[in-house]
């Protein structure tokens, strides 16, 4: 018999009871190098994880996450403490599966899976159900029937992340509910903060906002997040650490969704939590290029068509809210039809600045000019100000529905909607059934002032990208947010894009952020970092900030434009080359059989770089770079050596983009 046949069936037998007392289970990835220890002590569930190091004939355990507890508190029992173990079993799972609006289109991935079945002294039980891939873990709560009990309310987990001393962290903070523009937080849109030490409190004493990402020196770094998540549960965030480095799962604020709903989740039995993910390894490239938010999730329903990403114009991003009117809309449709991209995106206000009858012939022109329109709406029920509509079209089903049988009717491929109110069991149920009911309709969803998705490329083939970071048009708004392009620009590859799509809305390609150019904020990344970020920021549809200005050579030289005008938004493979969180980073993408490298230095210095890009070794490419200047931006031929040598120093907030 195959020895792998013999080990999956002693995987799949249960082990013995065990009762109260200690018992470590090891689980230890398909390559044999990364390894989470499930603990039973004293009637409480914990689990330590980290990764084996080769040095020379011996390997050596790196413990990255310290003893960390499990458990969750709900109106059935408590699953935290008093727990006796009475089954583990496992076995080897197998990822296969596409993937068409993420960074990677086909995955295959292992992954060892235990599943610890504890019960409490009143016999009601839970199972925690681990994985285990290379780099990757992942785990929840399944919770049976328990008797005749079909249905739960959980107030909250034990669950934490245990850091060690001298750890430090990129975390974004959470921040207080409807606070912010006309109450429309928290949206994820507050700053990082780099290499702070474990332990800071928060900026507003709420924790901090999924992903969190952690370094351990040189024993490597840990991303923490979530997926899996859908209308059966909340969002979650961590909690401020314990002096001792500590980090809790921590439920929604009582004041989110003004107020209205639950903190906590409610479902039927049988049912499971979300996922937690820990991605931890020595180098950064697990990190940048991890599937595990969607190796451990299903699609929840058929796509109904064939969607698409592309690319798409967007007057607001520059012209703001008085470009929402017909003319400039006008202008918009026939700049991407110029450019040769997909789609053009009508901001809010729309319904009262043009009115449907003449947004009626706006889509008209789209067809004609072979532009798909995405539409701006508001999200509200009762939980913000925001006075920009068309309002009250997604909130209530039957108006939902109506609304997007408009858009259907007239090939409206796209809706953007905004304004939501927190992380709720309550609004994202709301997230899903606007994604459900627009899958009716041949129609995809970005999410903007939102929540991190979680999942959500796999879950729902509809869903295209989410804001849910401090996105591009804070650079029109105020010029810290220009000073500080290049820092966040290579922070998110490592951090909030890893883990799902990023809807920034980027590439400015303006020197100054208004209409005519000469005036408002000013941008201070060069013109070919800006063409770098359209590869390093991942989402199936981007909303670029270029305008009608661009299309002039005196503003835009003519190789910046022939770049955008061919630049994907989909990609088959993502490779990390080299970089650390918000200092610089070189990362490579593929789409088809093209290769496309950025190599973003958002550093005051210049940045002296020699490593090997192999996947275009012996190639011919397009050398796009600032000069040695930074100021004189071109386009030139190259061939790489055998060895895909690349050796170049780039200038302060400059770039060099390879395709």
């Amino acid at each position: 018999m195959n020895r792998k046949v013999i080990l999956g069936m002693l995987l799949s037998l249960p082990f013995a009871p065990v009762e109260l007392g200690a018992q470590t289970t090891r689980i230890t990835s398909p390559d044999g190098l990364t390894y989470a220890d499930v603990s039973l002590n004293d009637g409480k569930l914990s689990y330590s994880a980290g990764y084996r190091r080769v040095v020379k004939k011996d390997t050596l355990d790196v413990q990255l996450l310290e003893d960390s507890p499990l458990g969750l508190y709900s109106n059935v029992a408590d699953f935290s403490r008093n727990l006796v173990l009475t089954n583990v079993t496992g076995q080897r799972l197998q990822c296969n599966y596409d993937l068409w609006q993420s960074k990677q289109s086909h995955v295959e991935k292992e992954y060892e899976q235990r599943l610890f079945t504890v019960r409490t002294p009143q016999g009601k039980t839970l199972a925690v159900d681990f994985r285990v891939g290379n780099h990757n873990i992942a785990f929840r709560y399944d919770i049976p029937m328990q008797g005749e009990t079909a249905a739960i309310v959980v107030t909250g987990e034990a669950t934490g992340f245990n850091l060690p001393k001298g750890t430090t962290t990129f975390l974004s903070p959470q921040c207080t509910p409807m606070g912010g523009w006309k109450r429309t937080k928290p949206s994820y849109e507050e700053e990082y903060t780099p290499d702070e030490p474990i332990g800071t409190p928060s900026r507003y004493h709420q924790g901090y906002t999924f992903p969190c990402l952690f370094h351990e020196g040189s024993n490597g770094w840990v991303l923490v997040s979530e997926t899996g998540l859908d209308g059966r549960y909340c969002g979650s965030h961590l909690s401020d650490a314990t002096s001792d480095g500590l980090y809790r799962i921590a439920f929604p604020m009582e004041g989110e969704n003004n107020g209205f709903g639950s903190t906590g989740a409610q479902f039927g039995l049988p049912g499971s939590t979300p996922w937690r993910t820990i991605t931890l390894s020595e180098g950064l490239a697990p990190i940048v290029e991890t599937t595990v938010p969607w190796d451990v999730v299903d699609q929840l329903y058929a796509p109904n068509f064939k969607y698409r990403g592309g690319r798409s114009t967007w007057s607001w991003i520059i012209w703001q809210d008085a470009s929402i009117v017909y003319d400039d809309q006008v202008a918009f449709i026939n700049l991407a039809a110029e450019l040769g991209w997909e789609y053009c995106l009508i901001d809010g206000g729309w319904e009262t600045n043009i009115g449907r009858e003449r947004m009626e012939q706006l889509f008209k022109l789209c067809r004609e000019k072979g532009v798909a329109p995405f539409v701006w709406y508001n999200s509200n029920g009762g939980w913000n100000d925001a006075p920009q509509c068309a309002k009250n079209c997604m909130y209530s089903p039957i108006v939902r529905k109506r609304e997007m049988k408009w858009l259907h009717e007239h090939g409206v491929k796209g809706i953007k909607v905004d304004f939501f109110a927190g992380d709720k069991q309550e609004t994202i149920k709301l997230y899903e059934q606007i994604l459900s009911d627009a899958n009716d309709y041949d129609i995809q969803v970005i999410f903007h002032g939102c929540t991190l998705p979680r999942g959500w490329e796999r879950m729902y083939p509809n869903y295209v990208g989410s804001e849910a970071v401090l996105a591009s048009e804070n650079l029109v708004f105020n010029q810290h947010f220009d000073d500080m392009e290049g820092f966040n620009a290579t922070l998110h590859p490592f951090c909030r894009n890893t883990v799902g799509a990023m809807e920034f809305g980027g590439t400015v390609l303006q020197q100054r952020l208004n209409r005519t150019n000469n005036g408002g904020t000013r941008r201070r990344v060069s013109d070919v970092f800006e063409l770098g970020t359209a590869i390093a920021f991942q989402s199936a549809v981007q909303n670029f900030a270029l305008t009608p200005l661009n299309l002039d050579e005196k503003v835009t030289p003519k190789f910046e434009i022939d770049f955008m005008r061919q630049v994907p938004t989909l990609w088959d493979e993502t490779r990390f080359i080299d970089g650390y969180p918000g200092k610089y980073i070189i990362i490579a993408r593929r789409h088809a059989d093209r290769w496309y490298v950025a190599a973003l230095n958002a550093q005051k210095q210049a940045l002296d770089i020699n490593t090997q890009l192999p996947m275009i070794a012996g190639k011919e490419v397009t050398w796009l770079s600032d000069g040695d200047d930074g100021k004189s931006p071109s386009a030139r031929k190259v061939t790489l050596d055998k060895k895909g040598t690349f050796r170049v120093v780039i200038p302060a907030e400059c770039a060099v983009v390879l395709y």
